[in-house]
């Protein structure tokens, strides 16, 4: 049997505990530490939701959701391995884990559907950074975006018809992580692309339901970062008489922080607060159809190595 082919699944990571945070935000700011008014406002936000994220288990779920629609569609070809960006097992760890497995090539799948040099880029180059440092003649294929995987915005459009059910004259809002406007592209038109595709399978055109698209969750910095903000459509949703407001995060696949806080907790008392109802769509996690859809996607880039 010929060596297996690496699959390296890659996604954020998140604190395991509230006394984690403060090592964890300082990483993601690149060493410098918060200050205490920025660690004490992160820190109520995880103790928001329970005082830690699900997002390890949710990872994780995926992962070994892959990994088994691999293994029943193709036994014994691939290896599926995962690192984080910024908690442990590292993107680096988890390379050179499989490249010390004698694998055939590594394909790198980041868990968020749009390209963005300051997303799934940055993890891609350190994957790929990794797998030379540890076998130079390795094969890396990164996945660079997968918003348009065939069944994706089907699958994503029926949560958004069924969480549409119990609302009254609904305006959608497809969200997104924002990101700075200095890297806006091709993030930005991939979102839209995301949303416009969602959106036909779903048939809000049809049924002249309202849609836009805004961003989420951008960074406190003194960069722009991309908009229109999520919390100020919201409001516009209200000012123009507006019943209620559905979010449907199509930016992301897994229940998390800007999922739970920034949209359940937060936009969420806006929208209430605005006199809207306010609804989310469920999200993807480990749902069978979703990695199903995965297992395709790094199943075409494997052939695509060969």
């Amino acid at each position: 049997m010929s060596p297996p082919i690496g699959v390296l699944v890659m996604a954020h990571g998140t604190p395991a505990s509230l006394e984690e945070i403060e090592a964890f935000y300082t990483r993601i700011r690149r060493g410098r530490p918060p200050s205490p008014e920025q660690l004490e406002n992160l820190v109520r936000r995880y103790r928001a939701i329970g005082g830690t994220s699900p997002l390890t288990e949710r990872t994780r779920a995926q992962t070994e959701g892959l990994a088994a629609a691999l293994e029943a569609s193709s036994p014994g070809r691939y290896l599926v391995g995962f690192g984080a960006k910024h908690t442990e097992p590292s993107i680096e760890t988890g390379a050179a884990a499989l490249a010390g497995a004698g694998v055939s090539a590594v394909v790198g799948l980041v868990l968020t559907p749009q390209r963005s040099a300051a997303g799934s880029g940055e993890y891609l180059d350190r994957a790929a950074r990794a797998v030379a440092e540890c076998a130079p003649d390795l094969p890396f294929v990164a996945v660079e975006e997968w918003y348009d995987a065939p069944g994706f915005d089907a699958l994503v459009g029926r949560r958004v018809t069924t969480a549409l059910g119990g609302l009254e004259s609904p305006t959608v809002l497809f969200s997104a992580h924002s990101v700075p406007e200095s890297v806006a592209e091709p993030y930005r038109t991939q979102v839209v692309a995301s949303a416009e595709l969602v959106a036909g399978a779903a048939g809000l055109d049809r049924h002249r339901v309202p849609w836009r698209v805004v961003f989420q969750s951008a960074g406190r910095t003194e960069q722009r970062w991309l908009g229109p903000d999520l919390l100020g459509a919201i409001d516009e949703v209200a000012a123009t008489d507006g019943r209620s407001v559905l979010v449907c995060p199509v930016g992301f696949v897994a229940d998390h922080l800007e999922v739970l806080y920034d949209l359940d907790v937060e936009a969420g008392a806006r929208a209430r607060a605005a006199g809207l109802a306010f609804a989310r769509t469920a999200s993807l996690n480990d749902d069978p159809e979703f990695v199903g859809i995965l297992a395709q996607v790094v199943a075409s880039a494997a052939g695509a190595s060969r």
